[in-house]
């Protein structure tokens, strides 16, 4: 019998009751670079947030496009933690995407009292721009009851299964 229904909802409470998320970026050296960032969601494969194209996350990913996220409830008690981990690519956006964008990112912030956004707030002479990473890759952490082994793969060590949000 397939989880997938149950871990499509772990996957999506966690993103829905979050709102940062920690993106992962890569320097021209190779290092790596971590950044929260505020986000509003478009169906689970479209995430969106505003941020300065000066800033590290923001050259990094006008050079290198590939992206790693991670959004988790840091409150949790020690050993209940889930997170949804995803692989993507990202890009400042202009244009129509622009104009789609700012509406699933301003219909969050609104929810969340930061106001309304618009176009105008995201591209020149405003200092900030709107970026998405559309991510192509979803897994949480197999649920298990420590110290059982997981019921998916009997393992009892922390361990990673694909979620498949796409749609």
């Amino acid at each position: 019998m397939s989880r997938q229904p149950e871990l499509k909802d772990i996957a999506r409470v966690i993103i829905d009751a979050n709102l940062y998320m920690t993106l992962g970026t890569v320097g021209d050296d190779g290092s790596p670079w971590v950044t929260p960032v505020y986000y509003s969601v478009g169906e689970y494969t479209a995430f969106y947030w505003v941020s300065s194209p000066e800033t590290t996350h923001s050259r990094n990913i006008a050079a290198r496009p590939d992206v790693s996220i991670v959004i988790f409830n840091s409150q949790t008690p020690i050993g209940t933690a889930q997170a949804v981990y995803m692989s993507g690519v990202a890009e400042m956006l202009t244009g129509v995407d622009r104009d789609r964008g700012i509406e699933v990112f301003s219909r969050g912030a609104n929810v969340q009292g930061a106001g309304n956004w618009t176009a105008d707030r995201v591209q020149p002479p405003a200092r900030l721009r709107l970026f998405r990473a559309t991510v192509s890759q979803h897994s949480i952490l197999c649920p298990m009851n420590y110290p059982e082994p997981c019921p998916i793969h009997g393992r009892t060590e922390d361990h990673r299964v694909e979620v498949d949000l796409q749609g």
